[in-house]
């Protein structure tokens, strides 16, 4: 007989000081992700993605299971998830598992990190929301971003949890099929796995989590071969570090045939971190010092130069708005520069309404009020025109089909700027081409992203700087005003602890 198994997905990245909560409508429309998808939408829309939903269903339909899709949804990261939003989500999706019927198995696609309005932990509530109606037996497989800050009540309340391995995620789909794999193993067996949990003393700031980069190749080098024989699973989740509450932090997750055997593999991987904690850092260049160098290198180089502008990364919360980079760039005389995104949808009106090729006068951006920015006051020329929706079709996004609403090119000096009506992630190299812009003729690409653009742009880039300009996702999350934390966690690698009256910090010794 086929094995009924309901399947749902609910993702969402929260950066609790970010400027804008994530409503309803954010997760009909989607962002990077694909727009909110009922039953048969699941299985049709999500072949062929890069997400965890579609690698599950890829094994769910090798493995001959009856798949009862319910929901699925993401909404890109900002701040708290509204009260109204995630109670009618959830709702649907507890009710659809709950009308399924009969079940052998549950498998749900999440971030990890998600906070709402009026929970902290939205993962844990929602995965025991559904236990609470499927019961005890039936076993719950859940895919989690490696981002996740894993909770007490999300290892209790599921069977397995399982992680990404690769950030940038180019293994969102390959996540989902070993969760599915790992689920088909739970309902055949009909006992769960032992469980151990660890979680680690430090923040990891978000660009130096990158899995190309060491120390985590090696870490993640080490998780991935401990996972055999008696141990079933291993994850290690460096965490989302912009998260004030008191379960942030990175945490390791492995699962057994035996508790020691799940012990004994969460031992190794947590004292390989706690060794690393050193190497957890990188350079990151200001503003005009990324610039001027950025200039310098292309000056003989035959590729762009790449410059992250990490600190308003929407992948991790921002508006995608900011303008310190782009200030940085005209104010140094960049020739052959391109940025984007610059979220902005009244501009992006503006130049629909004047047309390509004509020039108007804007206040672009910086509408976010985040510290130290403000809008750009400027004549832009329109180049092109968009309906913002084409196909990225890099290893991250994996063939998702986008929709940025109406979008341009407008240029100043000698820098191009996209401007988008909707947000996403600047990861995929058709982020650019879709108004017109070859990235690969480019001096200098600014792309507001931390990590994930790595995947996409690596190959042509003659280099790859960090840069820090105004923007709510601080690439050091000791910058960031927690109240909130777990006392004596460290903000930083070897940085200030948080205090237990929640308002003072010191050093390490």
């Amino acid at each position: 007989m086929a094995k009924r198994v309901a399947l749902a997905g609910f993702l969402h990245e929260t950066n609790t000081f970010a400027p804008s909560k994530a409503r309803y409508e954010n997760f009909v429309q989607g962002g990077g992700y694909l727009p909110l998808s009922r039953e048969q939408e699941i299985l049709e829309r999500c072949k062929n993605v890069n997400l965890g939903i579609s690698g599950a269903i890829a094994h769910g339909e090798t493995a001959g299971w009856q798949m009862l899709p319910v929901l699925w949804t993401g909404a890109i990261p900002s701040a708290h998830v509204e009260k109204e939003a995630y109670e009618r989500i959830a709702g649907e999706i507890v009710d659809g598992i709950a009308a399924a019927g009969r079940l052998d198995g549950v498998y749900l696609d999440l971030h990890g990190a998600m906070v709402a309005e009026h929970l902290d932990d939205g993962e844990g509530e929602l995965i025991a929301r559904v236990r609470r109606v499927v019961g005890p037996n039936v076993p719950i497989a859940v895919s989690l971003d490696l981002h996740g800050n894993v909770t007490r009540q999300m290892v209790d309340e599921a069977d397995m949890l399982v992680a990404f391995r690769t950030y940038p995620h180019v293994d969102m789909a390959e996540t989902g099929r070993r969760t599915a794999v790992q689920l088909d193993s739970l309902m055949t067996r009909r006992r769960p796995f032992a469980k151990a949990f660890r979680r680690l003393p430090f923040l990891i700031p978000i660009p130096w989590q990158c899995t190309a980069l060491e120390p985590a190749r090696t870490i993640y080098t080490l998780v991935a071969d401990l996972e055999h024989g008696p141990v079933a699973s291993t994850s290690f989740l460096p965490g989302f570090p912009a998260a004030d509450f008191e379960e942030c932090a990175p945490t390791v997750v492995t699962y057994g045939e035996t508790q020691a055997d799940a012990d004994r593999a969460a031992d190794h991987i947590e004292q390989m971190v706690l060794e690393s904690e050193t190497a957890f850092a990188g350079k990151a260049y200001e503003a005009d010092e990324a610039v001027r160098e950025a200039m310098r290198i292309a000056r003989h180089a035959s590729r762009p130069v790449v410059i992250a502008d990490t600190q308003d990364n929407p992948g991790a919360g921002g508006d995608s708005d900011t303008t310190g980079m782009l200030r940085a760039l005209i104010r140094n005389g960049a020739e052959r520069a391109a940025i984007g995104i610059i979220v902005d949808p009244e501009s992006a009106r503006r130049a629909h309404a004047a047309g390509e090729g004509a020039e108007v006068r804007l206040s672009l951006g910086g509408h976010s009020r985040i510290p130290g920015d403000s809008p750009l006051e400027g004549t832009f020329r329109i180049e092109k025109l968009s309906d913002g929706r084409f196909k990225a079709i890099g290893p991250y996004y994996g063939g998702t089909d986008m929709n940025l609403g109406p979008s341009a090119c407008l240029s100043i000096g000698g820098v191009r700027i996209v401007v988008a009506t909707y947000k996403a992630q600047m990861a995929d190299r058709e982020m650019y081409r879709f108004v017109g812009i070859e990235p690969e003729q480019q001096a200098i690409l600014v792309n507001k992203s931390s990590v994930h653009f790595r995947a996409d742009f690596e190959p042509i880039a003659e280099t790859i700087l960090v840069a820090k300009a105004p923007g709510p996702m601080a690439l050091d999350p000791a910058d960031l005003p927690f109240t909130r934390l777990a006392p004596g966690i460290r903000l930083s690698p070897n940085g200030p602890a948080f205090a237990a009256d929640g308002r003072q910090r010191r050093k390490e010794a």
